[in-house]
């Protein structure tokens, strides 16, 4: 049975200058479970992203981690944005960038090198560690963000759009990261992206919101579970019948616009 106690969205409805951004939308995620969110521009997924970090409060309903309510961000929530560019302090190293979740941390210096190396051995980019963001490319660029999240240590992962600014080789190969870390360090995500198929490949469930529901309906329209077997691959997964079926589910949800 899943447990379905580790964060909780109930009925959480979030206005913005005078504009209900995400109507009452209810669920729950599993500790360890790997849940992405799709649904048309301006639906809500990226604002639902921030109030489950505790950076935008719910106008209604709310939002519970580990049974406590959400009411402030927290270093056991990291944020990997999509605009990797903007994350990174261009004057710190890779090394210096990560460095800034121990520091924030209250890590003594002394005993940061080690977690360092560790964090980037984990994404590859051990050896680029002395070099500044400009030297590095787009892909190498978010894996530097996604390991400085990582020295964090969290428990829960917010991704926003991370892989959409990347070319589709650099992509794929980062999903494929992004399932083993997750994998090993046992981490809970929440992954918003525009790609069904991203979705579906990095996905234990996807859940699909619709923009402007209507007076008494919820902005969640589809939960779907994703019932193909890890570890999944770029070609064999693509071609399973239960891939190819979601697809044409979520592309038809996306294409009319509500259910």
């Amino acid at each position: 049975m899943r447990d379905t106690s580790f964060l909780r969205f109930d009925g959480v409805t979030i206005r913005l200058g005078g504009r209900e951004i995400l109507s009452p939308t209810s669920f729950d995620v599993a500790r360890g479970e790997f849940v992405c969110i799709v649904g048309p521009s301006g639906c809500g997924k990226t604002t639902l992203l921030r109030a489950a970090s505790g950076l935008v409060a719910a106008s209604a309903g709310g939002i519970w981690r580990n049974g406590l309510p959400v009411s402030e961000p927290s270093r056991e929530v990291a944020f990997v944005f999509q605009d990797y560019g903007r994350a990174l302090l261009p004057w710190r190293s890779v090394a210096g960038n990560v460095s800034l979740a121990l520091e924030a941390a209250g890590v003594a210096a002394s005993q940061r090198p080690p977690l360092i190396d560790e964090v980037l051995g984990k994404v590859g980019l051990r050896q680029h560690a002395q070099k500044f963001p400009v030297q590095l490319s787009g892909g190498m660029q978010q894996r530097a963000q996604i390991a400085r999240c990582l020295a964090q240590k969290p428990e829960l992962m917010m991704m926003d759009e991370p892989f959409g600014a990347l070319d589709a080789l650099t992509r794929q190969g980062l999903q494929d990261e992004l399932a083993r870390l997750v994998r090993e360090d046992g981490l809970t995500v929440l992954f918003v992206t525009h790609d069904l198929e991203e979705a579906i490949y990095l996905g234990d469930r996807v859940i699909a919101l619709q923009a402007n529901p209507g007076p008494g309906r919820p902005s969640l329209a589809r939960m779907i579970d994703v019932r193909i077997e890890r570890p999944r691959d770029q070609l064999a997964t693509k071609e399973h019948p239960e891939f190819l079926r979601l697809r044409r589910e979520l592309f038809a949800f996306i294409e009319q616009g509500h259910d």
